[in-house]
């Protein structure tokens, strides 16, 4: 469904990715795992269309997307929950959640599903007159969450959804995020909790310092020496 081939992304003059080959199937969640600057949010910035590889290619779907605009990505239904949620805090809940209808083909069907996202997230529906500033952490994740599904996503990729919040709440994150996916939605997961993301997804990759050193089944990975010394403490 997705194809990365091989892309090397900069900021300014410092290479930050080298040669990034990733592929995410249809229908599967991909856990996307590394320490802190490994490469990870670079990573969906580029395939989102807010960075540029100088080399390399993504392709979507089988179409090539590396020099699209981010908001022609997100109209071919790959869409990305940034990290930090990125909500309009000055705009209410029932906006920020039109905002993520803005294209043609979403905006036709945001009669349905905005009823879906709301189902989902009760809570957005009890503050949709509320300024989205004034919810809580947790509550904010939902509202990015749900604007992400407002564009009717056919993958959806997820940054760190876990951050900053409290034990509960990210339990109920990720339940959600499961049952996404299990409604048929493709996700490309980054979360900072290695062993919950490796639990809920089918394959991982694992990013050190701009580069794949290991992919595979993510009971393999759990079961990986080394990846349970690094990022699981055991």
């Amino acid at each position: 469904m997705l194809k990365i081939e091989a892309i090397d992304v900069y900021y300014a003059q410092v290479q930050v990715l080298h040669k990034i080959s990733i592929e995410v199937r249809q229908g599967e969640m991909l856990a996307l795992i590394g320490a802190n600057g490994a490469g990870k949010t670079t990573t969906m910035k580029t395939v989102s269309g807010l960075l540029r590889p100088r080399k390399g290619s993504i392709e979507f779907m089988g179409q090539s997307i590396q020099k699209l605009e981010p908001h022609e990505i997100t109209s071919l239904g790959l869409v990305l929950i940034p990290e930090g949620r990125k909500i309009f805090p000055s705009l209410t809940v029932q906006e920020n959640l039109e905002m993520g209808s803005y294209s043609k083909g979403a905006k036709k069907k945001r009669r349905k599903t905005m009823p879906e996202v709301l189902e989902l997230f009760p809570v957005l529906g009890e503050r949709r007159k509320q300024f989205a500033g004034t919810l809580s952490g947790g509550e904010q994740q939902m509202l990015a969450i749900g604007r992400a599904l407002m564009a009717v996503p056919r993958l959806l990729m997820v940054d760190e959804p876990s951050l900053g919040l409290a034990p509960l709440v990210t339990e109920n994150i990720f339940y959600t995020i499961n049952q996404i996916n299990q409604n048929g939605t493709t996700i490309l997961l980054v979360e900072q909790n290695v062993f919950a993301s490796l639990n809920m997804a089918q394959r991982g990759y694992v990013l050190e310092n701009g580069e794949i050193v290991l992919q595979g089944e993510s009971k393999d990975l759990l079961a990986n020496e080394g990846i349970r010394r690094a990022y699981l403490g055991l």
